[in-house]
């Protein structure tokens, strides 16, 4: 039986399109720079706060679009609280007792982040970059009163944050490590404590001996 037009023997291999392969290309192209970016952390927050700034200054040209503005900062809003916030609940963590410490002795627990950094960072410039296309389509331009998003906004992000900082007091963790920051402080003010007295004690000696050579010379005369 011949084989039909069009149909693939078992020695023929599957061509991929142009745009399949341009799309898988393209693909990990932009895994390899992301995960290159993953170390330069101030970079990317820096790129971060310009794509930002740019859709500001979209918003504010064209004096539209607020609520895509408002479903943003409530989308950012919500990534903030998965970053502040711990993986596992310290209310549900109390409930079992083999997760928490026995004594003094046991080792320290780290803060372990609901929503690590780096994936907020994506996370958040995705969204401004999304936003930024959203606003070149007018049917996405509802008109509102934008005063009434801003107002309801500021009490829904007081609301989340005293809530979050009432847990943090409750249960007693705090979002950020401390403990390198303390210790470099300490460190240069260690540096600093010691060069002054270094340089003090070399004062206190240079004092004798001008006067003893001042007295040598009251002599000789």
């Amino acid at each position: 039986m011949e084989d039909e037009p069009g149909s693939e023997s078992e020695g023929d291999t599957i061509v991929a399109s142009p745009l399949a392969k341009w799309r898988i290309e393209f693909s990990r192209s932009f895994q390899n720079y992301i995960d290159r970016s993953a170390p330069n952390l101030v970079r990317r927050w820096l790129v971060t706060l310009l794509a930002a700034v740019i859709y500001i200054y979209r918003v504010y040209y064209v004096y539209g679009y607020f609520v895509i503005s408002y479903g943003l900062a409530t989308y950012i809003l919500n990534l903030l609280i998965g970053f502040l916030s711990p993986k596992v609940d310290p209310e549900l963590e109390a409930l079992d007792p083999d997760s928490l410490p026995t004594d003094d002795s046991d080792e320290y627990k780290p803060f372990v982040r609901r929503l690590p950094e780096f994936k907020f960072w994506y996370a958040a410039t995705k969204a401004f970059v999304v936003a930024f296309v959203m606003t070149f389509f007018s049917f996405l331009d509802v008109p509102v009163f934008w005063p009434i998003l801003l107002c309801y906004w500021l009490v829904l992000y007081s609301l989340t944050m005293k809530r979050l900082i009432v847990h943090m007091f409750k249960y007693r963790y705090f979002p950020f490590d401390v403990r390198k920051p303390l210790k470099l402080f300490k460190m240069l003010a260690d540096s600093v404590l010691s060069f002054l007295r270094i340089k003090r004690d070399d004062g206190g000696n240079d004092a004798p001996s001008s006067s003893n050579s001042s007295h040598g010379n009251e002599k000789q005369d």
